[in-house]
């Protein structure tokens, strides 16, 4: 089996897994209980927060916990729309979202919020000027990924936060799913900022939302005492603690995991550019982790189907995408043909230069029988 579909989700890391198992076995009682047993699942939990905050460079108090980043995101975008719609209803995002982003979005639309969307530059980035010319005092919040999951391209946060600091009543929220595990993130300069553990070979069913200390919102989820007025449910102790184990471990080696990525990345792009039909649609502000190509009169679905015969995965867009256009593609290319041709190769530092190989050797034999097929992707 060759897996190179990292950026829908990582397999679980046996140590974590370990963790995991033995955290429900010993620290199975309700963190909120005032018992002994209780006490001892609460203490573990403020320890691990104590840990992921060092990781993370933020303070405890700073950490709500989530089943993941789809729930970070809504919490994030509709508790604070909520917060701050004293000053104004407009919120700026781009093209290049996630859908827990574009849905509770649309749901702030329905009441009355204006969705702005800024466009891009010629190399995926939010259009600073355009950006600037769009901020208003009615601009309540700004909305990006800092690693798009489709193309890998990363914003220049820095950049954005400077735009903003004229504008004291817009908060700046950023989906860094993508990027903990792969990259430093510097989460001083973000108000509010989602993950989600799963991205970095930790549980399915637990992330977390970052918000500054100084901001207060009424919780999405409400009724019950749990490890933040922010968030009620009875605290999932063994996902806390595998999240943590897996921070830890992702965190230890990035540079050097980063250097590796980039390698098989460089070898893989070089190779798959002299296919004639083949366009590489990632650019130069990717990180390598992401390779986002197009098979030009391919449907994506069958190219992915042919591989999966091979025992090789991959993915067309964000696995929790809609629709057959990838709107990222769309929105870097300007392209409707790369658009609906788009393929995802995600890759990480569990990759092996054999995979990649093999890998090249199965894609080619699958390019050339689906370009010899009488069926084509729609225009």
């Amino acid at each position: 089996m060759i897996y190179l579909d990292y950026s829908a989700t990582t397999p679980l890391n046996r140590k974590v897994l370990d963790v995991y198992e033995a955290v429900s076995i010993r620290y199975f009682a309700n963190p909120n209980s005032h018992h002994q047993l209780g006490r001892q699942a609460k203490a573990l939990i403020d320890q691990a927060t104590n840990e992921i905050a060092g990781i993370l460079k933020i303070k405890p108090e700073e950490i709500i916990y989530t089943s993941g980043a789809s729930e970070a995101n809504n919490t994030a975008l509709i508790s604070l729309a909520e917060r701050q719609n004293r000053y104004g209803r407009q919120i700026i995002t781009t093209e290049l979202e996630h859908s827990s982003i574009y849905g509770p979005l649309s749901n702030l639309t329905d009441h009355g919020y204006q969705d702005d969307f800024v466009g891009l530059d010629e190399n995926g980035l939010v259009d600073l000027a355009e950006l600037e010319s769009r901020l208003s005092s009615e601009t309540i919040m700004v909305i990006v990924s800092l690693i798009n999951s489709e193309t890998g391209i990363k914003q220049d946060i820095k950049a954005i936060r400077q735009l903003l600091l004229n504008y004291p009543n817009c908060l700046l929220h950023v989906d860094i799913t993508q990027a903990v595990g792969k990259i430093p993130v510097d989460l001083s300069l973000i108000d509010t900022a989602a993950l989600s553990a799963h991205k970095f070979y930790g549980p399915k069913g637990i992330g977390l939302l970052y918000k500054k200390e100084r901001l207060t919102f009424r919780p999405l989820i409400a009724g019950g005492k749990s490890t933040t007025v922010y968030r009620s449910g009875t605290p999932a102790t063994p996902l806390i603690i595998a999240m943590k184990e897996a921070l830890e471990i992702a965190d230890r080696n990035l540079a050097e995991n980063y250097r590796y990525v980039q390698e098989l990345n460089t070898y893989l792009r070089t190779e798959l550019q002299f296919l004639p039909d083949v366009r590489i649609n990632s650019n130069a502000f990717s990180i390598p982790h992401i390779l986002n190509i197009s098979v030009l009169g391919v449907i994506p679905d069958d190219f992915i189907y042919e591989l999966e015969k091979q025992e090789v995965y991959i993915s067309s867009q964000s696995a929790c995408a809609l629709g057959d256009v990838s709107k990222a593609v769309l929105a870097l290319t300007h392209d409707h043909e790369r658009a609906v041709s788009s393929l995802r190769i995600s890759l990480s530092a569990c990759t092996t230069a054999a995979e990649i190989k093999q890998f090249l050797l199965i894609f080619r034999q699958v390019y050339d029988k689906i370009k010899d097929l009488p069926t084509k992707v729609s225009m």
